[in-house]
């Protein structure tokens, strides 16, 4: 079942899951929540506690599946109050760490490796869902979307049919060259926050991208500034399919979800917000406004 924006219809289940990557001789973890009949409890997630029900089974019927994908050297976790608001209302969210270019390990931070393995971990991902026993039966037909964050905005761009160029410092030659990545015809629609576009300067590079897109960027953001999410307008199949706005007086980390007073600090730049802006505040919006958008588009719902 799918609820609205303003409601929470349930539980958010979670579990910490695996997944492997032949390719790489390596597994990589997925933090997975989900629909969940189940009460929550206050539980540790890394740095952060959070209520959640713990292990729990999925509630019954069909629901959507949201894969989300972080910045560069970042990590899962720092969206998890989106993913939980999500799963509270009927989605069931996967937040795959990208291997070698998060927090923990950032070694593949500007190469071209990095660029063709982030959509492929996405397409993993999404695999596991429709191969795991637990899960394949929950989820609704053609209702994958991918929510990305700055680079994890690249990766979902490129992830349904963008064609990526590298940039002349990403190659040992110093020459662009065109990013492999395999089309993966099941995502239905995109949100982009703070999106990081350059990689797809080549014309014609977004045309490929045909699919209903909510993207939000920042007005003070230092890291990818508007011209980025411009590109993508510019770029795409249907440029009326986007619902673009700019957040006022918002940074790039604005997107990431409010972190505890402990950890806020000048020196950790993510938990920082331009003077004045509400980070607390912004994201009820923000959760409800992405909800919103993911439940307009996929195509039905199914109840228990």
């Amino acid at each position: 079942m799918i609820g609205n924006a303003e409601s929470k219809i349930g539980y958010a289940g979670f579990r910490k899951v695996k997944i492997d990557d032949i390719s790489l001789g390596i597994t990589f973890p997925m933090t997975v929540m989900y629909p969940a009949g189940n009460p929550e409890q206050v539980e540790r997630l890394g740095p952060y506690l959070l209520e959640l029900a713990r292990e729990a089974e999925p509630s019954g019927g069909m629901f959507p599946l949201v894969i989300i994908s972080h910045g560069t050297g970042g990590s899962p976790l720092v969206y998890r109050t989106l993913a939980r608001h999500l799963a509270r209302n009927g989605f069931i969210v996967g937040m795959p760490e990208h291997p070698y270019n998060n927090r923990n390990d950032n070694s593949l931070e500007g190469t071209v490796q990095n660029l063709a393995n982030r959509p492929r971990h996405l397409r993993m991902a999404t695999d596991w869902f429709f191969e795991n026993k637990m899960f394949k039966e929950k989820l609704m037909p053609n209702a994958v979307s991918i929510i990305g964050h700055s680079l994890g905005a690249y990766t979902a761009l490129a992830a349904p049919g963008g064609v990526p160029t590298s940039l002349p410092h990403e190659t040992s030659d110093g020459k662009p060259q065109p990013i492999e990545v395999t089309q993966d015809h099941r995502i239905k629609s995109l949100v982009l926050l703070a999106p990081a576009s350059v990689w797809f300067q080549t014309e014609g590079a977004l045309r490929a991208v045909n699919l209903p897109i909510l993207m939000l960027d920042a007005e003070k953001d230092l890291f990818t500034p508007l011209f980025h999410a411009q590109m993508i307008v510019g770029g795409v199949a249907d440029p009326k399919k986007i619902q673009y706005r700019t957040v006022e007086n918002a940074g790039h980390f604005s997107f990431l979800s409010p972190f505890p007073e402990s950890m806020k600090s000048p020196t950790f730049l993510p938990s920082q917000d331009p003077p004045g802006f509400d980070r607390e505040h912004f994201h009820k919006t923000l959760n409800a406004d992405i909800l919103d958008f993911l439940y307009t588009h996929h195509d039905g719902r199914c109840d228990d």
